[in-house]
């Protein structure tokens, strides 16, 4: 095993369990900090902020909906084809389609972010850490996937 695959083995194992552990921990945190009171200005801020992460819900729902609409009717499609021609049909459907999760996982982390920005409690910072270690392990395993997929279909075009 050269030094390339040695670190990529490690990473492959490593990097989940790190985000699995720190999920666990965070979520194993109890923490009773009392609620803090927003100045007239961060409450605005806050309201602003609150709209354009509805916003960054709103775009991901967006990306995930129209490429599982797309991508079903790219399977209908792959559904009259020949045998090899659908499973290779299915490598490219999922492909796609896990690119679309990837950009969806993007947007929600990107508006949990800014829904808690303004005046976080302790509560919401170890909330906003767990939906990204989650997302983040999410993430890991698509993009993770989707790269071996492309790997095979390099060396399948060779």
């Amino acid at each position: 095993m050269n030094q390339e695959s040695a670190h990529e083995f490690w990473s492959n194992i490593l990097i989940p369990i790190a985000l699995i552990l720190g999920l666990a921990a965070l979520l194993a945190l109890n923490p009773a900090a009392p609620p803090t009171e927003l100045n007239p200005i961060a409450h605005w801020l806050d309201v602003a902020l609150g709209y354009v992460a509805a916003l960054g819900e709103i775009a991901a729902a967006t990306v995930i909906g129209i490429a599982v609409v797309r991508e079903l009717i790219a399977y209908l499609r792959a559904l009259r084809q020949t045998a090899p021609a659908q499973a290779e049909a299915h490598e490219t459907i999922r492909v796609r389609l896990g690119r679309a999760l990837v950009l969806g996982l993007e947007f929600t982390v990107a508006s949990d972010i800014l829904a808690t920005v303004v005046s976080p409690t302790r509560d919401e910072l170890i909330d906003l850490a767990a939906i990204i270690l989650l997302r983040s392990l999410l993430n890991y395993f698509l993009e993770r996937e989707i790269r071996q997929v492309e790997e095979r279909n390099a060396h399948r075009e060779k």
